[in-house]
């Protein structure tokens, strides 16, 4: 995909991070990569930085393995001299976090110049002709947009673009990472349909959507390839069930897997390339199936529903976006979705492509992306807009009425304006509406004419649509909570969903006013001083904003319920989720398990408090160690290394506040029992 030699000088030299061996290289490298780096006689040499980082024992020590490559073949300085910069460097970095850090990323400084090779060129390779080529889905090839605009930018030739490729209104199509097919993980999931039994958890916490169930009939299935497995779906007669991945989307996580409740494990991470050429046509197959309707009543069945949130670029194992995931499929088709600046919006909106989608009948998210500091205010002015359009909508419809509507848009113009808030009713006009306007605005005249004209202009407002403001706990706690508290307490039925990674994430990892006493973050090196800010209870303080906290690796049924209910809600809610981040200093395969531990601790509490209904406690009492808790992240160990005399004091303190925390809830939760 990329043009990474044309710049190459005469007789320079070329690093290539790869497993293969040379070879493989042979069929792996494009015909152009090989004819230029024949062409210049460039010296090449590869090493598998992966691989060598995890000899030394940190996989994420593959910048090391490569710096330290780099220094060796480019002679800028004597090698034995660079050795020592960089390792103490590593000190200076590293130093806080441990000396098994340390000691890993030495190990991979040391390891990288055994693991590098020299690559010889062959003088044919000036003229060969065979070689890899970039592998484009098939829709890809027929979408304009695809063909003039992303593709350009993602062979990183941006710059050539002419300014009449960028629509007038900034605005770009949706459903578009689906062309990009990246194949960025060296390991990816393989479904042993032996073992599974059908929970859908795999597919319920992965961050890229990249795994999915399938309901499919057999005659659906007449044409599937001989390696499309299935079998007999659990509580779905009739149907057949398939675990799917998506191995060119994947990010080798392994959040999937981990999470499998299966005896023996239904999913175990294999090779990628190997996985790949059996999976490739198995996950092009599935998405012929037709999605099934089946209620998320529960977190098995929610993720039956298509996700329109798709292959995004966050991070491999990302605690965020399994909830924005599972958002759109609860909501997706008629969502409305503000996006703060951070985290969310990165991942969220990335030019030249955007993760949000379609469904089959082409409806899936809105999707704007607002600053740090407003972005309250502007979904409010988003869900503003919609309400008085739909206000003049109802204007409209009864002034039709009025005029001498047809009976058949009559009956439907007065269900609708009675059950304006209800969807499923407003879903049901909306298709009786959307099939007899055409037809009668043909047969009207005069003032009806126009009436039905504006009426279908403004068929979009029909069915009830679901606000939803999204942000980091960066603009919800801190830059961005004046404006979230002012629509909080407009009384207004706005959803705010916020992902708390208790730090800045996307700036680099600076605290927030949601960052736990004892934590260290940038501007918080010596660990933070003061508590944790409770922004659930002080939303709480009006009495009429539905509140929730929850954690998906704690309890899946729990966040499904939250998000369920807040959106019911006839007023403004408010959902906290705890999102596990790399800044923690975890690792990002098992966050839905320190999700886990962190409820189980007493770090996180979960619970919903409805107006309507009172306040609900959902976590139990603490049966882990919190101390514990705090020196298994990073964050929290490598103040304990550097002070530990502070360490003592304010994980003390976490604690102890964690506890006062918690005893308010439980005050507040037989208050709530006693009132009703």
């Amino acid at each position: 995909m990329y043009d990474m030699v044309s710049s190459l000088k005469e007789g320079g030299t070329f690093l290539l991070n790869c497993k293969w061996t040379d070879a493989e290289m042979e069929k792996e490298l494009p015909v152009s990569m090989k004819r230029a780096l024949a062409k210049k006689h460039i010296k090449m040499y590869a090493i598998d930085a992966l691989a060598t980082a995890q000899k030394a024992g940190s996989p994420k020590s593959q910048n090391m393995v490569l710096q330290a490559a780099f220094f060796k073949i480019a002679n800028i300085i004597p090698y034995d001299e660079a050795e020592g910069y960089m390792k103490k460097a590593v000190e200076k970095t590293y130093g806080k976090k441990g000396p098994e850090v340390v000691k890993a990323n030495c190990d991979a400084i040391d390891m990288a110049i055994s693991e590098l090779r020299e690559v010889e060129i062959p003088e044919w390779w000036a003229t060969t002709k065979v070689g890899a080529k970039a592998e484009i889905p098939a829709d890809a090839k027929a979408d304009k947009y695809y063909s003039e605009f992303i593709s350009v930018c993602n062979a990183q030739e941006g710059n050539k673009l002419p300014v009449s490729k960028v629509s007038d209104d900034g605005s770009v199509p949706t459903g578009t990472t689906k062309y990009e097919k990246r194949g960025t993980a060296p390991v990816v999931p393989v479904w042993d349909i032996t073992k599974c039994i059908q929970c859908n958890q795999c597919s319920y916490v992965c961050p890229h959507a990249a795994i999915r169930p399938v309901l499919a009939t057999e005659d659906e299935l007449k044409n599937a390839p001989k390696n499309f497995k299935t079998k007999n779906a659990n509580g779905f007669a009739g149907m057949q069930f398939r675990m799917q991945i998506s191995p060119m989307d994947c990010t080798g996580c392994s959040s999937c897997a981990n999470v499998c409740p299966a005896p023996g494990k239904a999913l175990k991470m294999a090779d990628f390339e190997e996985t790949a050429k059996v999976e490739k046509p198995n996950w092009d197959f599935a998405q012929t199936v037709p999605v099934k309707s089946v209620p998320a009543t529960n977190p098995k069945n929610s993720q039956f529903s298509q996700p329109l949130f798709e292959f995004s670029g966050a991070c491999a194992g990302c605690g965020e976006t399994p909830y924005v995931k599972l958002v759109t499929q609860l909501f997706g088709d008629r969502m409305i979705i503000a996006n703060a600046t951070g985290c969310s919006s990165i991942y969220g909106g990335s030019a030249p492509v955007c993760p949000y989608t379609k469904n089959a009948k082409g409806e899936g998210p809105a999707w704007a992306n607002s600053l740090f500091e407003d972005n309250a205010q502007f979904g409010y002015g988003m869900f503003l807009a919609y309400k008085a359009r739909r206000d003049k909508l109802a204007c409209d419809m009864q002034k039709a009425i009025d005029l001498g509507a047809n009976e058949t848009l009559k009956a439907a113009f007065e269900e609708w304006g009675a059950n304006m808030k209800n969807v499923d009713i407003t879903r049901k006009c909306a298709d009786t509406i959307k099939a007899a306007l055409p037809e009668a605005i043909k047969a009207a005249s005069g003032e009806l004419k126009s009436v039905l004209e504006t009426i279908y202009q403004d068929s979009d407002c029909i069915v009830k649509k679901s606000f939803w403001i999204i942000g980091g706990d960066g603009w919800a706690y801190d830059i961005g909570y004046g404006g979230l508290d002012h629509v909080l307490a407009q009384d207004e039925d706005v959803n705010v969903l916020v992902l708390d990674t208790e730090v800045y994430s996307n700036t680099g990892g600076q605290a927030s006013k949601s960052s736990p006493t004892g934590s260290v973050a940038k501007f918080a090196a010596a660990g933070k001083r003061t508590k944790k800010k409770d922004l659930g209870m002080m939303a709480m303080s009006y009495g009429y904003v539905y509140v929730a906290q929850c954690a998906m690796g704690a309890s899946q049924p729990q966040l499904l319920k939250a998000l369920t209910e807040a959106e019911k809600y006839d007023g403004p809610s408010l959902v906290i989720c705890y999102s596990t981040c790399i800044n923690h200093g975890i690792r990002m395969d098992l966050g839905q398990t320190e999700q886990k531990k962190a409820v189980e601790a007493g770090y996180w509490q979960l619970y919903r408090y409805n107006p309507d209904a009172g306040f609900t406690l959902d976590s139990k009492e603490p049966t882990a160690s919190y101390q514990d808790f705090l020196l298994g992240e990073t964050r929290y160990k490598s103040l304990k290394a550097s002070k530990p005399e502070v360490a003592a004091k304010l994980f003390e303190k976490a604690e102890n506040d964690a506890k006062v925390r918690l005893e308010t809830y439980k005050i507040k939760a037989e208050e709530s029992k006693a009132n009703n």
